[in-house]
């Protein structure tokens, strides 16, 4: 139980961190960039196969903490980035789970 406490309070900060973060870096009122932020996109996939994959509650817990940081950005930034690092989380979870 203590385990899904610590993942979404990581998740929660790194919401918060990845708004302020976007805050600083768009001043804009609205979405114009349309291409993918290569290190935001890192960062999403880094995170996202910590938080599934890694085993430990530590390593998990900076996973979603990666995770939310890009997540968490202002609305329609860091959508593309998000999908990109849950669909390869999810394809290294499914790889790991069906060959073992």
């Amino acid at each position: 139980m203590l385990d899904y406490m610590i993942y979404i309070l990581a998740f929660a900060v790194g919401s918060i961190v990845g708004l302020v973060y976007s805050y600083k870096q768009h001043g804009e009122p609205f979405v114009a960039v349309s291409d993918i932020n290569v290190p935001a996109a890192i960062v999403s996939i880094v995170g996202w196969c910590l938080a599934f994959n890694a085993g430990n509650v530590i390593l998990s817990a900076i996973g979603f903490l990666l995770g939310g940081i890009v997540m968490g950005e202002r609305p329609g930034y860091g959508r593309k980035e998000t999908a990109l690092g849950l669909i390869v989380a999810v394809a290294i979870y499914l790889i790991l789970k069906l060959t073992v």
